[in-house]
């Protein structure tokens, strides 16, 4: 069988008809123009000409760029790509510093400290060194939202590189979301795998509770809201509402291929030995001094998320247009880019306020790290919310319900999926840094 693909471009002009007949218009001569003085019946024609070319050198995945080619708001994508990586930049440059200079100077130096008089001489993060390993409180819930993460970020990019590389149609919305929903069901392997590998590495040892809430806990809620609002548009009578039958057919593909897959993951997660950390956790947890109100957890986590979310506000817009507005959405080498600097810029800014908590003796990073990133969710949360007073006209209260419901769901994935970015990312620079330096 051969697939065609037909695309289309339109070209309004308006021609002058004062020389041919209405029957058989003319499409030549110049633009009709009407004088003000005119009166009595004027009649105007309308018509219009299809012609067919046929063009055999565009390759499949590019069929989409005449769409891009017209568009006058390109540029701005490029603006804010350019803005995106202003950001990326200035973070790589001060966490380089840090990485480079700071801490190398540190190391050597802590290396160098060979008497216990020296020893006893100890500062900054180096001093936190029996306590940074240690379990974080509700480990049980991090290692589940990070299982979960996993989940949505492996999912993101491989539907962001499909789409990318021409494999899902803009023309056809349910594409995309048919091929996230698949991938996300196939994927419940990782997300057991890294909830019980790190629920055991964190000392916990009810492993039946902890698979139970990685297969159930996040999809769950997902799942409780997408049916309320399912619910309401039934209720509306809406053309929108998901059939009966197929809301049957998401929780066979749930309960019988993503639950039976993640128990498999955490199988193989628990059997495997718990994470060897480079340095051994003290009996006695040091006591945390008093911090500075630019270390203590709140404001951190607050001023984490600022960046990550300057990276794709822009990105943002076009995305909520094309849910709320029916405008086609078909820049997903853009989307596939800024996802890109989304991953560096939460890790990077996670990374540099977590040496700052560091150096100032807290450390208890876990959870920080996981909800510095996260934040960005909640700025996510305050742009939907001015974008629905200022860009749509929506009245009814079950409209209202049903944009926030919606919205509710993108915010909880959205936090999950920055805030594990943010966690691994710490997980690795406090491993790498703990590594290297001799502690007696």
């Amino acid at each position: 069988t051969w697939e065609t693909e037909v695309g289309g471009s339109l070209e309004p002009r308006s021609l002058s008809f004062k020389h041919t007949h209405i029957d058989k218009p003319d499409c030549s001569g110049p633009p009709m123009d009407i004088s003000n003085k005119a009166s009595g019946e004027i009649k105007i024609a309308y018509t219009y000409s299809v012609s067919f070319k046929e063009d055999d050198k565009i390759r499949w995945a590019s069929r989409w760029d005449y769409i891009l080619e017209s568009m006058p708001h390109t540029h701005i994508q490029w603006f804010s790509i350019m803005n995106s990586l202003v950001i990326v930049l200035f973070l790589s440059g001060m966490v380089a510093m840090i990485m480079l200079r700071t801490l190398h100077k540190d190391i050597a130096r802590y290396n160098q400290m060979d008497s216990t008089e020296d020893a006893q001489e100890e500062f900054g993060w180096k001093l936190v060194h029996g306590d940074i390993f240690r379990p974080p409180r509700k480990g049980m819930l991090l290692s589940v939202f990070l299982g979960s993460g996993t989940q949505i970020l492996i999912m993101t990019f491989v539907t962001l590189f499909f789409a990318c590389l021409g494999f899902l149609s803009p023309a056809n919305r349910g594409a995309l979301m048919t091929c996230a929903v698949v991938l996300w069901v196939l994927l419940g392997t990782p997300a057991g795998y890294v909830a019980a590998r790190f629920y055991k590495s964190f000392g916990g040892e009810k492993w039946k509770t902890n698979v139970l809430l990685t297969s159930f806990l996040c999809p769950g809620i997902v799942f409780a809201d997408f049916f309320i609002m399912n619910l309401i548009l039934w209720g509306e009578g809406s053309s929108a509402a998901i059939p009966f039958g197929t809301l049957v057919a998401i929780l066979a593909l749930w309960f019988c291929i993503s639950v039976p897959l993640t128990f498999i993951g955490a199988y193989f997660g628990f059997k495997k030995n718990a994470i060897e950390h480079p340095v051994r956790t003290n009996q006695i947890p040091r006591q945390i001094p008093e911090q500075s109100f630019y270390t203590k957890p709140l404001p951190g986590i607050v001023m984490g998320g600022i960046l990550p979310f300057g990276c794709i506000f822009i990105q943002l817009f076009f995305i909520l247009n094309s849910i709320w507005s029916h405008q086609m959405y078909y820049m997903f080498g853009f989307l596939f880019l800024v996802f890109i600097i989304l991953v560096i810029t939460c890790s990077e800014a996670t990374i540099l306020l977590c040496y700052f908590h560091l150096c100032a003796e807290d450390y208890h990073w876990q959870w920080r790290s996981f909800l510095t990133s996260g934040f960005t969710a909640v700025y996510f949360l305050i742009y939907a919310i001015h974008y629905f007073f200022s860009k749509l006209q929506i009245t009814g209260t079950a409209s209202t319900i049903l944009y926030f419901g919606y919205t509710m769901i993108m915010v909880l994935i959205f936090f999950l999926f920055t805030g594990t970015i943010g966690f691994f990312a710490c997980f690795w620079f406090v491993t790498k840094i703990y590594s290297v330096v001799k502690v007696d």
